[in-house]
């Protein structure tokens, strides 16, 4: 199993530096690549301050410049925002200036404040036939001239420009938790990402059997690769748990906010809306989002990872962007490298002549 982690430039107050929220990503982008992690992800999101990208090409072909290794992805893209031709010259051109290290996310959307003000307040669960649409142009458009006559789009005779650097294309993924969405995304030849959210253990389980059946269900595809997120805070003494939870709580309130049109917001700074107004007040028990989200210990981490890895995980992501505050999330990201990573690379270090002495019989 890799790791990988998902970070954005956040502002939660007009006192927050706009300057500083760059210095800070920055800094853990660096941090990330220095420590051996496999990808950097960040997302697409419009006139909220809490998560800045309004475009993750610009901000992955910035980080490329002040990085070495580690690959740069889209997670995720939001398909009804684009257009094929657009989408295409501009994922293109981010894998050149990048160095070939552009990973390609996308996803239908999440967030139905920012559906009414990019998508003319279509309902977000509508923006699954966008993706479906979407991405096969892309990809033509990538291989040379294509025409497209669709539901959503149409345009004569065009080509992708530049084409991209990795060829045939950069690596595809595809954001889901729907059957349906994991079986269109493995059948089109895209890896997935998902998340198991705030929900206890047992939904990796269920996730998992989802990737296996389509999987199983496309024998004529390779296996993709298969990533979750959650949100992420690793400290160094159990009772240090508090502070992780506190700020998960309060930017779920946040979440709520955006997903569900429940609260204000203010010059792009949501409120976080009332304990009451949540619509899963379960998810928001301490104890539960202590022991369901990855928080804990170094060793409190390594027993949670082995039930993703046992999952047929191949990459985890550190989900960091969730208000937490810049020292710990450095602090989580110097525990994950220093302590946590080098169990899961001894052991593959461990599996390897393993499994050549049974390929040699």
């Amino acid at each position: 199993m890799k790791f990988a982690v998902s970070l954005s430039m956040e502002r939660f107050s007009p006192d927050d530096s706009m300057t500083q929220a760059k210095q800070n990503l920055l800094h853990l982008a660096r941090l990330a690549d220095q420590g051996g992690f496999e990808t950097l992800w960040t997302a697409e999101h419009h006139t909220i301050e809490c998560t800045i990208s309004p475009n993750p090409f610009m901000t992955l072909t910035w980080l490329s410049q002040h990085t070495e290794r580690i690959r740069l992805g889209t997670a995720t893209l939001v398909a009804p925002y684009w257009s094929p031709i657009r989408l295409a010259g501009e994922a293109a051109m981010c894998d050149h200036l990048t160095g070939g290290r552009l990973d390609f996310g996308i996803a239908r959307g999440a967030y139905q404040y920012e559906f009414d003000r990019m998508a003319g307040g279509m309902p977000q669960q509508e923006g699954v036939a966008y993706m479906k649409e979407l991405v096969p142009a892309v990809r033509k458009l990538w291989a040379g001239d294509y025409e497209h006559d669709g539901h959503y789009w149409k345009f004569p005779l065009a080509t992708s420009v530049p084409k991209p650097l990795q060829q045939p294309h950069p690596p595809i993924w595809v954001a889901t938790r729907d059957p349906g969405s994991f079986d269109w995304a493995v059948g089109i030849g895209a890896n997935i990402l998902s998340t198991p959210l705030s929900a206890p253990a047992s939904e990796i389980a269920v996730l998992g059997e989802k990737f296996r059946k389509a999987v199983a269900d496309h024998p004529e595809r390779p296996r993709p690769r298969f990533m979750m997120q959650r949100r992420t805070c690793v400290y160094d003494r159990p009772q240090d748990w508090e502070t992780a939870v506190r700020h998960s709580v309060d930017y779920g309130r946040y979440f709520e906010n955006l997903m569900q049109n429940i609260g204000t917001v203010h010059n792009g700074f949501p409120e976080a809306v009332p304990y009451e107004a949540v619509v899963n007040r379960g998810s928001y028990d301490p104890a539960a989002i202590r022991e369901n989200l990855m928080f804990g210990t170094p060793d409190e981490i390594i027993r949670k990872l082995e039930v993703y890895e046992a999952q047929g995980v191949d990459q985890f992501c550190l989900g960091l962007s969730f208000n937490l505050p810049f020292e710990l999330q450095a602090r989580t990201l110097r525990l994950f490298i220093d302590e946590v990573m080098p169990h899961f690379a001894g052991r593959e270090r461990a599996e390897r002549p393993a499994a050549l002495a049974v390929a040699g019989r």
